[in-house]
Parts: C-alpha cells; sequence; structure tokens
C-alpha cells in the first residue's frame, strides 16, 4: 500500500459515524485496522527521511532517478510553491498528484532540509477542497503576527496559493508547528477572482518602505500587483508587461525581488521573473525576467519594451521560485522539465524533478549590460568524492583525451579553456556505444552549446531531441564551462553563471563515458576539476 493510498484509507475509516457500528466488536476492529494503517504510514515516513537520491540504491531497475537532484517518492510534481526558511529549515512545497503520474488533483506535496541538498519527506500538506484544486503559491513568516492568524503566538508562516475551481482565486492557510500542519483560513478566498481567466500564482512578499504585503500574480498577458496590510484584504496597486518582453503564451509563476548589483548595496535593481507557456513552438515553456525599479506600488522596466531577457536557454529549467525569509543571499529552484513533453517523460514510479538550487545575483556583463547571474550553491560541495585536477595547462587537438578511460553518471566538472585555432571546444558526456551529450563552446558564433539529439532515450516526443544555444562571449580569450551531470539530466554554467543551459536526458545505465572534443584544430585546456558526486 503506497503513502496515498494509506491517507485515504484512514480518512475513510475516520469517517465512520458510531451510530452505523452495530456493537463493540465491529468498533474494536474498526480502531485496529485505522492502528494498522497508522503502522504502515509510520513506516512510510521513518523510510522516508534521508537524501534524495536514495531510490536509485534500493531500486536498480530505476535508472534515471537523479542522485542530488529532489524528486518525488513517486507520482508527478511540477511547480515548486511557497519556498520559505523558518527556524533554520527550508521548505520546499510543490505541485503534486497524490494518486498518479500525471497532472491532476493538484495538491501540495511537502519536503523539508537543513542544507538544501538533503531533504525530508513529509505528508501532503494541502489537498483540494470546495474552493477547487491547489495551484501555485509562495509562503512568508508573518512573523509580527499582522494577519492575526496566531492568537497567542507571535506569529508563524502563512501560505498563498490559487484555489483553482470554476474561477481561480487566491486563497492562504497558516501552521503554528513549524509548517507540519495546516489550517485553511476560514475567510477564503482572500482576493476573488475579477473576471481573469489565468488569474494566478502569488508571490508575496514584504515591502519595508510602504509597511505592507506586496503580491504579485500572473493575469493571462501581464503580472499585476496588489497590497495588503494583513494578508487577508488586497488592494489593487498595478499591472505591468501587457506590451512588454515575450508572450508566446500565457504568463506563469511571477517572481519579484531586489538584488544588489556588483556585490555593492548602495546600488540595487529589481528583478521581476515571469514564465510563458507554451511559449515558442520549439523551446515551449520558459522563463523571461526584466531588470527595472519597483517603489511598492509599480515596476518599471529598465530595458525597451521589445528587450527579452532569458533565465536558462534550454528547455527544462520552468517555475522558477525563491526562497523567502532567506537572510543574505537569494536562492531558488526550478520545475526540471518541459509542458511539451512533461507527461511522457521515461520515469517510474515518479515523474518530475527540480533543479539543483542557485544562488542568483546581478553583474555587470559587458556590452549587455546588467545581468542576472546562477551560479550553484556551495552546500553541493559536500557531494564531492574522489577529485581529480589537472592545474599544468595542455594544448587539445583531435584525438587527444586527457579524461580517457574515465567514467562516471553523477559528477561536477569545471574547465578553463584558452580559444586557440578550434571553431569548436568542449565534453562529450554520458557517452556510450551510440549515445553522447555534447556540451561545447562555438567559437565561430560565440555561443555556448548543448546537443542532446542522440543523448539516449529521446523517442517519447519529436520535440526533446534539440540542440540548444545561447549567446556568450569569451572574457579576454577564455571561457569556463561547469557542469553537473546526474543520472537524467546536464546543468552547464557557463563563464561563472552567466549563461545558463539546463537539459534533461535519458541514456542508457551503461553510457558513462566522458571525453574532450576539438573541430578543426587545437584549443588550451588552462585548468580542470573533476568530482564524483555522491550522496552523503
Amino acid at each position: 500500500m503506497n503513502i496515498s493510498a494509506i491517507y485515504r484509507e484512514i480518512s475513510l475509516y475516520s469517517c465512520v459515524p458510531n451510530k452505523l457500528m452495530k456493537g463493540g466488536l465491529e468498533k474494536l476492529k474498526l480502531k485496529f485496522r485505522v492502528f494498522l494503517i497508522c503502522l504502515q504510514l509510520l513506516a512510510i515516513m521513518i523510510t522516508t527521511a534521508i537524501p534524495v537520491g536514495y531510490a536509485a540504491h534500493t531500486q536498480p531497475v530505476d535508472p534515471y532517478r537523479p542522485q542530488f537532484h529532489f524528486t518525488p517518492i513517486q507520482n508527478w510534481i511540477n511547480d515548486p510553491n511557497g519556498l520559505v526558511y523558518f527556524k533554520g529549515e527550508y521548505h520546499l512545497f510543490y505541485q503534486y498528484n497524490p494518486y498518479g503520474d500525471k497532472w491532476g488533483n493538484m495538491s501540495w506535496g511537502h519536503a523539508v532540509s537543513k542544507d538544501l541538498v538533503h531533504w525530508k519527506h513529509l505528508p501532503v500538506a494541502l489537498q483540494p477542497d470546495r474552493l477547487g484544486m491547489i495551484f501555485s503559491g509562495t509562503a512568508v513568516v508573518d512573523e509580527r503576527n499582522t494577519s492575526g492568524l496566531f492568537k497567542d503566538k507571535p506569529g508563524g508562516l502563512v501560505v498563498i496559493y490559487t484555489s483553482a475551481g470554476e474561477t481561480q482565486q487566491q486563497s492562504i492557510a497558516y501552521s503554528t508547528d513549524q509548517g507540519r500542519t495546516w489550517t485553511k483560513y476560514e475567510g477564503n478566498p482572500v482576493l476573488p477572482n475579477p473576471g481573469i481567466k489565468d488569474f494566478r500564482d502569488p508571490k508575496v512578499f514584504w515591502h519595508d518602505k510602504t509597511n505592507k504585503w506586496i503580491m504579485a500574480l500572473v493575469a493571462g498577458d501581464r503580472v499585476m500587483f496588489y497590497g495588503s496590510p494583513n494578508l487577508k484584504s488586497w488592494t489593487y496597486l498595478s499591472e505591468f508587461g501587457a506590451k512588454e518582453g515575450d508572450h508566446s503564451g500565457v504568463w506563469e509563476v511571477p517572481d519579484l525581488f531586489e538584488l544588489p548589483v556588483d556585490g555593492d548595496p548602495a546600488r540595487t535593481k529589481w528583478v521581476l521573473k515571469v514564465d510563458i507557456n507554451p511559449g515558442e513552438q520549439g523551446l515551449g515553456s520558459r522563463g523571461q525576467y526584466f531588470i527595472g525599479h519597483f517603489d511598492g506600488t509599480h515596476f518599471v522596466n529598465d530595458h525597451p519594451p521589445d528587450k527579452v531577457l532569458w533565465v536558462d536557454y534550454g528547455k527544462d529549467f520552468y517555475a522558477s521560485l525563491s526562497w523567502s525569509n532567506l537572510p543574505g543571499r537569494l536562492v531558488w529552484i526550478a520545475w526540471m522539465n518541459n509542458w511539451q513533453y512533461a507527461e511522457k517523460t521515461p520515469t517510474s514510479p515518479w515523474r518530475g524533478a527540480m533543479s539543483i538550487p542557485r544562488d542568483v545575483a546581478l553583474r555587470t556583463v559587458p556590452p549587455e549590460g546588467i545581468t542576472l547571474i546562477q551560479t550553484p550553491i556551495h552546500e553541493l560541495m559536500q557531494l564531492r568524492t574522489d577529485a581529480k585536477k589537472w592545474s599544468k595547462p595542455m594544448t587539445i587537438s583531435p584525438g587527444f583525451n586527457p579524461l580517457k578511460g574515465l567514467q562516471d553518471d553523477t559528477f561536477e566538472l569545471i574547465a578553463e579553456f584558452e580559444l586557440g585555432t578550434a571553431t569548436e571546444f568542449g565534453f562529450k558526456v554520458r557517452k556510450g556505444e551510440h549515445e553522447e551529450t555534447i556540451v561545447g563552446y562555438d567559437t565561430k558564433s560565440s555561443e555556448l552549446v548543448v546537443n542532446r539529439v542522440n543523448s539516449g532515450n529521446t523517442q517519447f516526443s519529436p520535440l526533446f531531441p534539440w540542440e540548444f544555444r545561447a549567446p556568450m562571449r569569451h572574457v579576454r580569450n577564455r571561457v569556463k564551462l561547469h557542469l553537473f551531470v546526474d543520472r537524467s539530466s546536464v546543468e552547464v554554467f557557463g563563464n561563472d553563471g552567466e549563461r545558463i543551459i539546463t537539459s534533461l536526458i535519458f541514456p542508457s545505465p551503461e553510457s558513462r563515458g566522458i571525453e574532450i572534443y576539438v573541430k578543426n584544430g587545437n584549443v588550451k585546456l588552462v585548468k580542470m576539476e573533476m568530482y564524483h558526486l555522491g550522496n552523503k
């Protein structure tokens, strides 16, 4: 019996009225049955309080289960939700179907972590109710109890989410026990639908300068902003985007935050991130961002309206969301999938994974100017084992592979190259007799390249085999590539996070080869280091 079935059975038995039981024996049998079910539930909860990658060790028949990316124990997941740091714990909620491996029955799954790397699975936090399914949203720490929901306590966690029934409306729930149980506010919805079809995905934060809560949510082809003193009553403020950015699909999952530029706290900019679905016919669902100014009422874009800035140049980084209440840094995570083929990916009994968490910053990158930078969180370093380092520069020509003989399917690789005469160079990872994923740099077009056309199982969707390209200039004739390769994904950070390509892959377990490749000339490998990423 799986965890979902156990919850359903407990609910079924707990709802049987006493008057329908015809005697003490029947009551005793029923109580004993509920006791056995609870023991099963306890056993599952104990066995799931272990690192994310556990299943690949206990289920060798599952070749695609990631070792250092978050996945559900079973069933479908999509958007991350309610990310919040509270009393030493990182909370990760996510869109979850407790009853199947395709989209439906949208609830909020829940996991917690002390380090953003090892996750403990918890029971489903929010399930559908009279207002509909539980769509995406966020969480905040109401430390001053502005909501009045915590009575004799100083404050606690509040989640703000979309109730998706006949219409999409915004609701809240609160927890007095560090997120272990949740009570839905009896006055839901707190923000009824004003007559807009797509009206969802609230991102909420406290704005000090105006002394109020701000909500950014998407409304079809734009972002709408609301303000509130107490998380329960909301006033319309403004809207942004009807004629700005990319509109090749409906807008979804906004995020809004302020960051220092080049690490200078006296010089800050606001970033508004918005995702697009279904997006361009080729790349499908993806994310864009705007850089500008937010005064607590309006967001003003610094760029021309038709300027599009992409969060990621692959197909598999969607619905990114940042952790709230996290002092000193901004970290986000995304659903590592694409709506073009999300329900067809060849995984079981789970479907859907999260990206690695990433630190987010703003850096001035000539000639583009201020650019969103994403880098792997330092906490991932604890997974490093079996270090290999090449510190002496060497010239790489076609046929010379200093990685010859090395094999791995979960590793981190960092390399710096100095351009030579080669027209393209880089790495081939998860390489087998007929499979490989190419990660390289095209010197003629100045582009970061990831090619998964021959990466393994690509037959489940004609839109999966693809070559991705991201514009990326060399810096003083040098290029940096930073790769994270897991059982079913490749995440590439170019030039210290200036350009990112995130890509799912589904190679055979035997395809574990790694090599350096060069085309039409030579390139200098300045330095390189490689680590196996275990699951400590």
